[in-house]
Order: structure tokens, then C-alpha cells, then sequence
């Protein structure tokens, strides 16, 4: 079982506050889908008391006229009903889809402002199968349970009224049954949640077992890990399968309470009927009619109750998402604006778990337009530095600043950061590129690409910058997707750029070519670079050598080479890997 920690679930009352928030900002909408209800519900139940009077009027003799009379209030009753049912059903399907819709977007618009470490505790395939298996299932229940629910809640409460009205000790037999039903969901709830809950949790730590497999394919092939893999997906599958079955058998169970208490309360009103019949209290036309709308709701109560299991896996489903959308996120104004574009990270400590430390009180100073390389072995804690540099991380202590002003409080834009994982959006490459400025104009993005070396092969695709990319489109080479990723940084012009590993997917043979390009890119800008080729610190105004979470070393390149230390093993290693690699 995955031991990452999942993202917050809602608890039952801040998910019925949600609720209730949405339903009160929508109050027309909310207005009009409970008349159409109540319209409907009572259209049903015209034709019942129609029949109960025919019945007393065929008792007293009357003739044919009487089943003319009523069989038009039953025709256009059923013509109401028939509209109205419509109507409901339509007005809750598009309530609940605009809700949900709602949801969706806060649920997505939170998450791409939490903090990148959340997300990476609690994993992707959690928040994957929030908004895609639990929409899914509230969006199932919005447009074949909700219509339903409602409809039988309103027929219910109605038809309890419509028998009181015609004699209260009626609507009391028939009421004997709500007791039942209450003892029935009272067993059977407390029972099904945490089950429901649970599945919800078994389904989100398989799609996490399968993102991580996706993700890492070629390192799972590399080493052999298929079986261990598969292992676990099959473990996860059965936990999931387990939990299913176990609420099935808890459902049948319930479905048994639920036909005695219908048994119960269509006795009681019988029995009830035949002595009101015989002391002349009602006529054997209400007493039918009494018998009638109980017997009606049959179906629809247990609609209700048997539909509880789709509810309770939409309830679950539903508090996940306000989970999400309620976690706090960091509320960002237009921000100040930088007196400078210096960098500064003053005494910087930071560790993933508040446990081990990644960063030691790391201090370093970019100078405005300052070009710095940072190097390191493996697990130094380079891109963690890059991370706080960006914003993407919070220290524990110290902070990050540029030109004076705390990272976080900067206007947005002000720097940007460049990773060796570089994603192309599914879209035309003018709209990737224009990700950075939407404003943009085709001449400015093709000037973008100019500056980058990429103008060429973006022309000289299929439909040329308005060719397809990303997901189902023409698919880029990865020097081709950093290229792409240096020419979004040249469109936002950021003050500061950072760099971590932005040209490590390149190979050797591009490598040169996209080094250019992300110094033609970040030319004028105070730049940091995690350096994963040695090429960009010995061309870099400044090196810094970043070992077990504190900084070494600094100078030129020139200076450290010649001090022998640290950097100096880093770069002889290195040249040594370069001449080995190179053609004989």
C-alpha cells in the first residue's frame, strides 16, 4: 500500500456547507427546478384521487358520464405530469452540471496554486483521480440519480399529505412505514460510508501505482521491475474489488429492511382503511385511494434508498473535491515591483520531509544581469536551490529575494524557471507560445524563435506555426521542446531566469546548439543555472559548488580550476568523460 499521504478529505459538514453555499448562490435556479418538482409530484398523484372518487361514484350508480369526466382529468393530468417530470429533470440535470462544473475549475484553479512539495507527497495520481473517476461519479449521479432522488423526496412528502387530507388516521398508518425506512438507513449508512470512502481511497492509490508505472516505463524496464510493479497493481485492483463486493453484500441486506418496512406500512394502512370503511368514517373510494398512493410510492422510495449507494459513492466523491478545493493556497496581488534584478537567497534552509535537511542556511548573491553556474555532485541540492529561486518552494528559514523583494510578493513574471521537463501543450505552436504573453503577436513569436535558433524547423513544419503539437500533434524532439520552452521564456521577459538542467535532454550531439540558445535567451537577465554540463559553468560569470546542502566553493572557473579543490575534481572528471566520449 502507497504510504505517501493523500491530499485532505472535506469532512461530512464543510461538504454540506459547500453545498449549501452553492444551492443559496443560485437562488433562481434553485426557485424554478423545485416548482417544476412539486408541479410534477402533484400531477401524479391528481390521477389517484380521480380513481378513488370514481370508485365511490360507480358504488352510488352512476352512469357513464362519471368514467368520461374522469378519464379527462386523468389524461390531462398525466399531460402535466408528463411536462413537468420533463422539465425537472431537465432544470436538476443542468443545476447539478453547472455546480459541478463549477467545482471542477476551483478543484484544478486550487491545485495549480498549491505548493509543488504538496503535490509531490500526496503524489498525482491522487489529484488524477479526483478530478477524472470522482467527477465522473458525481457527474453520473448529477444527470441519473439527482432527477430521481428529487422527484421521489417530493412524491413522498405529497402523498403523506394527500393521504392525511383525507383522513389523518390514514396518514398516520401510512406513516408507520417512515420509521422502517429510517431504521433501515440508520443500519445501513453508518455501515456503507467509511466502505465508500475506502474504495474511493483503494482507486486513487491504484491510479497512483499506475501513473508512477507509466511515468518511470523506461526505468521500470531498464531494471526488471514488470513483476513488482504488476504485483502491486494487482494488489491495489483486489483491494478496490474486496471493498466493492463487501458493500454489494452490505446492500442486498438493506434491501431486505427496506421491503419489510413497505410491507409493513401498506398492512397498517389496509387494516386502518377497512375499520375507517366500516364505521363510515371514509368512503371505500378514499380508502382505495389512501391504499393507491401508498402503494405508488413504492417505487419511488425505493428509488431512494437503493439509489443511497450511488449518493454515498457521489457523497464520497463530492467531499474529496471540496477537500481539495478548500485546502489554503497563497493568494498572490499584483505584487511589488523589484528595485533591481539582483538575487539574493539569505541563509536558506530547507527539507522535504521536516526531518532531513536538504539546504544549510545557503547564502548567495546574483548581481543584477550576473550569469551564475551552479554545479554539483547527484543529491547536492541544486535544484532545490532553483526550485526556492523560482518560487516554486518555500524555505523553512531564510528567504529569497530579487531586488530587495520576497520572491512570493513579486508581480508575476518577474522570474521564470526552465527544467530539463519541459511539457508541450496539446494545441498549435503559436498558442503553446503564446502561453507566455497571450497577447502576443505572430511576428513577436516568430522573433521569439529567431532568438532561439528554432525559427527554421518551426517554418518548415506541416502547417508552419500553426501546425499541431503536443498530445495527438506533431511530436517534438526533445531539443526541440526546450527550444520551444526558451522561446515562452524570451516572449514573458523575466527579469530572472533560472535554468535547472535546461539542456541535459539534448545528447551531445544538440547540446552545443541548445547552450546557445539558452544563452541568446536569458542574454541581459540575471541568470542562475544548474549546470549538468560543465560547458555552461566554465562560460558562466560565476561558479558556485553546492555540496551536501552547503555551498563549497565560489569564484570564476578559471580561479576554482586552479584553487584544486572540489570543483576542480569536477571538472577534470569531466573532461575526462568528454574525451572518452569523443569520435577517435
Amino acid at each position: 500500500m502507497s504510504e505517501s499521504p493523500i491530499l485532505p478529505i472535506a469532512p461530512a459538514r464543510q461538504t454540506r456547507a459547500w453545498l449549501g453555499a452553492e444551492l443559496r448562490g443560485r437562488p433562481a435556479e434553485v426557485t424554478g427546478t423545485l416548482l417544476a418538482g412539486v408541479l410534477a409530484a402533484a400531477a401524479a398523484i391528481v390521477p389517484v384521487y380521480a380513481l378513488g372518487l370514481l370508485v365511490d361514484r360507480v358504488r352510488a350508480g352512476a352512469g357513464t358520464g362519471a368514467i368520461v369526466s374522469i378519464s379527462v382529468v386523468i389524461v390531462a393530468a398525466a399531460l402535466v405530469g408528463g411536462g413537468a417530470t420533463g422539465l425537472s429533470s431537465y432544470l436538476v440535470g443542468r443545476l447539478g452540471a453547472r455546480m459541478l462544473a463549477d467545482l471542477r475549475e476551483s478543484t484544478v484553479a486550487t491545485a495549480l496554486r498549491l505548493p509543488a512539495l504538496v503535490l509531490d507527497r500526496a503524489g498525482r495520481g491522487d489529484l488524477l483521480s479526483r478530478v477524472g473517476a470522482d467527477i465522473a461519479a458525481i457527474g453520473k449521479a448529477v444527470s441519473d440519480v439527482l432527477p430521481n432522488v428529487i422527484s421521489a423526496l417530493l412524491l413522498g412528502v405529497l402523498s403523506l399529505a394527500a393521504m392525511a387530507g383525507i383522513d389523518w388516521r390514514l396518514g398516520l398508518a401510512g406513516a408507520v412505514a417512515v420509521p422502517c425506512y429510517v431504521a433501515a438507513l440508520r443500519w445501513y449508512l453508518p455501515r456503507s460510508a467509511p466502505r465508500y470512502a475506502a474504495e474511493r481511497r483503494a482507486v486513487a492509490e491504484r491510479s497512483q501505482l499506475l501513473v508512477e508505472s507509466m511515468q518511470g516505463l523506461r526505468t521500470v524496464h531498464a531494471y526488471r521491475l514488470e513483476e513488482r510493479h504488476l504485483a502491486a497493481i494487482d494488489a491495489a485492483s483486489a483491494r478496490a474489488r474486496d471493498i466493492d463486493v463487501g458493500v454489494f453484500t452490505l446492500f442486498t441486506r438493506f434491501v431486505g429492511r427496506v421491503n419489510r418496512a413497505e410491507f409493513l406500512g401498506l398492512a397498517a394502512l389496509l387494516v386502518a382503511g377497512f375499520w375507517l370503511v366500516r364505521d363510515g368514517s371514509v368512503t371505500v373510494g378514499q380508502a382505495a385511494a389512501a391504499a393507491l398512493l401508498f402503494h405508488r410510492l413504492f417505487n419511488p422510495v425505493s428509488t431512494l434508498l437503493f439509489t443511497f449507494d450511488e449518493v454515498q459513492a457521489a457523497g464520497a466523491s463530492l467531499s474529496r473535491l471540496v477537500g481539495v478545493v478548500a485546502m489554503p493556497v497563497e493568494q498572490r496581488g499584483p505584487g511589488r515591483p523589484p528595485a533591481d534584478a539582483s538575487l539574493t537567497l539569505d541563509d536558506v534552509s530547507f527539507s522535504y520531509d521536516g526531518r532531513t535537511p536538504v539546504l544549510r542556511r545557503v547564502g548567495l548573491r546574483l548581481a543584477p544581469g550576473e550569469r551564475v553556474a551552479l554545479v554539483g555532485s547527484t543529491g547536492a541540492g541544486k535544484t532545490t536551490v532553483a526550485s526556492i529561486a523560482a518560487g516554486v518552494l518555500r524555505p523553512a528559514e531564510g528567504e529569497a529575494r530579487v531586488g530587495g523583494v520576497p520572491v512570493p510578493q513579486l508581480p508575476a513574471g518577474t522570474v521564470a524557471i526552465i527544467s530539463q521537463e519541459t511539457h508541450v501543450f496539446a494545441g498549435p505552436l503559436i498558442e503553446d507560445l503564446r502561453l507566455a504573453r497571450p497577447e502576443a503577436t505572430a511576428e513577436e513569436v516568430s522573433a521569439a524563435l529567431a532568438t532561439v535558433n528554432a525559427l527554421a524547423w518551426a517554418r518548415a513544419l506541416p502547417e508552419g506555426l500553426d501546425t499541431l503539437v503536443g498530445d495527438g500533434g506533431h511530436e517534438l524532439t526533445p531539443a526541440q521542446a526546450q527550444q520551444l520552452a526558451l522561446a515562452r521564456l524570451v516572449l514573458l521577459d523575466p527579469v530572472v531566469a533560472v535554468l535547472d538542467e535546461a539542456t541535459a535532454e539534448a545528447g551531445s550531439a544538440g547540446a552545443r546548439s541548445l547552450e546557445e540558445a539558452a544563452a541568446a535567451a536569458t542574454r541581459g537577465r540575471t541568470v542562475l543555472i544548474v549546470a549538468h554540463r560543465l560547458t555552461q559553468a566554465a562560460s558562466a560569470d560565476r561558479v558556485v559548488v553546492l555540496e551536501h546542502g552547503e555551498i563549497v566553493e565560489a569564484g570564476s572557473h578559471a580561479e576554482l580550476v586552479a584553487a584544486g579543490g572540489r570543483y576542480a575534481q569536477l571538472w577534470a572528471a569531466w573532461e575526462t568523460r568528454s574525451s572518452a566520449a569523443a569520435p577517435g
